[in-house]
């Protein structure tokens, strides 16, 4: 099974962009997608952005996550 978790690109230099995760911000390796941009939201996994998807997309999922982590104890930083 595969997990990808949706981000917001805030910030890009080169191949890798900063990708805010509800509020927790890393680097992510870009080179997979085509045209990333700033303010898109992209399904990161492992360290990869696999797909760009629209933001009402990204917050269905954004939210599904939040469940999921509210139901186990986590936050979101546990599962990234």
């Amino acid at each position: 099974m595969c997990l990808a978790i949706p981000g917001k690109i805030i910030n890009i230099d080169g191949n890798s962009a900063l990708v805010d995760f509800d509020g927790i911000k890393q680097k992510v390796i870009i080179a997979l997608i085509q045209n990333p941009e700033i303010g898109k939201y992209v399904i990161v996994h492992a360290g990869y952005a696999i797909e760009q998807i629209n933001e009402e997309e990204a917050m269905d999922a954004i939210n599904q996550w939040k469940e999921i982590a509210e139901d186990q104890d986590l936050d979101m930083l546990d599962m990234l």
